[in-house]
């Protein structure tokens, strides 16, 4: 976004206490640009998921979008699908994220059938898919429910159907992921955040973002049921991954 009224400025000034990280308006009228600032390789990630489905989803079969926010994996796969190729079911937990996911999906891919829905991951009654994408979603669940969230979305895949997984994650090494850390902070400042901004939105995010190891993934997907697993893209301390269900 170049108008400066959607310029990520939210930890711009200091602050007596920091809460903790929501997605409320606030957040999402500045979204677009926190994740292009925020999220190394986020670009890159969208691009390909419309080629992994190109690939590997059945025709007309069904699609997740999990913890849609505004809409932009729907949009990548909508810029590569025809109408007829899929249908989607797009959910969040933030009614603001929903709303505006609406608007934009209708307005730039009308002739798809999209459906946005508010709810919570771990409680949506899944129908069979042949595609579910968790895009940096499962690591602002609480740990202790992740597997469980895992299982159900293996069960709702159906024969040859594939889960993507995009993740902030850490490093068992602690010298590896401290200096991991260190140059995610240095891109955020090539970016154009103070550290201030870093600092503020680093303890807003403590205890609502925890990640995992790219083991502890792997681990999950694996006992799940999930035989093929690969971890196809990982700039700095961002990774995708990508799980196939057996045919």
């Amino acid at each position: 976004m170049s108008d400066a009224s959607y310029r990520d400025a939210i930890f711009s000034t200091p602050l007596d206490r920091v809460a903790n990280f929501s997605f409320d308006e606030q957040v999402v009228a500045c979204f677009p640009d926190m994740i292009r600032r925020s999220v190394p390789g986020y670009g890159q990630i969208l691009g390909m998921l419309g080629l992994i489905a190109e690939r590997h989803l059945r025709f007309g079969a069904h699609v997740y979008d999990l913890g849609c926010s505004l809409g932009a994996v729907t949009l990548a796969l909508a810029g590569r699908l025809p109408p007829e190729a899929f249908t989607l079911t797009g959910v969040d937990l933030s009614p603001t994220m929903v709303a505006r996911a609406r608007e934009t999906l209708a307005e730039e891919c009308p002739d798809h059938r999209i459906d946005i829905i508010e709810g919570d991951i771990r409680h949506v009654d899944y129908r069979p898919a042949g595609m579910i994408v968790l895009n940096f979603t499962l690591q602002f669940l609480p740990p202790e429910d992740r597997r469980a969230v895992i299982e159900r979305l293996y069960d709702a895949l159906e024969p040859g159907g594939v889960l993507v997984l995009s993740e902030k994650i850490i490093l068992p090494d602690e010298q590896e992921n401290a200096w991991l850390v260190e140059r995610y902070h240095d891109f955020k400042r090539a970016n154009g955040y103070s550290d201030m901004e870093i600092s503020q939105k680093r303890t807003a995010l403590e205890n609502v973002l925890v990640p995992d190891t790219l083991e502890a993934h792997h681990d999950r997907l694996r006992t799940a049921g999930f035989t093929r697993v690969s971890t196809w893209f990982q700039y700095l301390n961002f990774a995708s991954m990508v799980a196939f269900k057996d045919a």
